[in-house]
C-alpha cells in the first residue's frame, strides 16, 4: 500500500450534526416541497397591483430559489455557482440553516400578509422547524437520565444537609 492509500481511511469525515440519514432526507424533501410551494406561491402573487405583493412575490421566488440552490444543487446545474454554495450551506450547523430559512420564510408574511404568502411560506417554515430540532440533539437514554437524576438528587442532599428527609 502507497502512503496515500494508507492516509485516505485516516482523513476525518465532515463534522456529524447528529442527524439520522433519513432524518436528513426528510429535511431535504421538505426543503424541496418549501422551494416548489414558495415559487408557485410567488409567482401567484405577484399577479396583482399592490406593490408590497409584488415584493412579497417576488422574495418568495427568491427564497424557492435558494432552497433549490442549498438543499438540491443538482436542480440548478445551470448556474456555475450552484456546487460551491451548496457545499457552503452543508457546513453550517443545524441552528444557522434553521434560523436561515425561518427568517427567509418570514419576511413575505411581514411583508404582505396574506393566505397566499402564509401558507406559501409554511412549508418553508416548516423546514427551518425541522432544521431547529434537528439541532437540539438526540433524545437522551432512560438509563443515563436516571443516573443524572440521582447525582442531581444526591447534590441537593449535600447542599441542604439532609439525606433521606432528616436533617443531620
Amino acid at each position: 500500500m502507497s502512503t496515500e492509500e494508507t492516509a485516505a481511511p485516516t482523513k476525518s469525515a465532515p463534522d456529524d450534526d447528529g442527524m439520522t440519514w433519513w432524518y436528513r432526507w426528510l429535511c431535504k424533501i421538505a426543503g424541496v416541497l418549501g422551494g416548489i410551494s414558495c415559487a408557485v406561491s410567488g409567482v401567484w402573487n405577484c399577479v396583482t397591483v399592490n406593490p408590497l405583493n409584488i415584493a412579497a412575490g417576488v422574495w418568495m421566488v427568491l427564497n424557492a430559489f435558494v432552497l433549490f440552490l442549498c438543499e438540491v444543487p443538482f436542480c440548478c446545474q445551470f448556474i456555475e455557482f450552484a456546487n460551491a454554495v451548496a457545499a457552503r450551506a452543508d457546513k453550517l450547523k443545524p441552528w444557522q440553516k434553521a434560523f436561515f430559512y425561518c427568517g427567509m420564510a418570514l419576511f413575505p408574511v411581514f411583508l404582505s400578509f396574506s393566505f397566499t404568502t402564509l401558507f406559501g411560506n409554511a412549508i418553508a417554515f416548516a423546514t427551518g422547524v425541522l432544521y431547529g430540532l434537528a439541532s437540539l440533539g438526540k433524545k437522551g437514554d432512560a438509563v443515563t437520565y436516571a443516573r443524572l437524576q440521582h447525582q442531581k438528587q444526591g447534590d441537593e442532599e449535600r447542599m441542604t444537609g439532609t439525606t433521606n428527609g432528616a436533617p443531620e
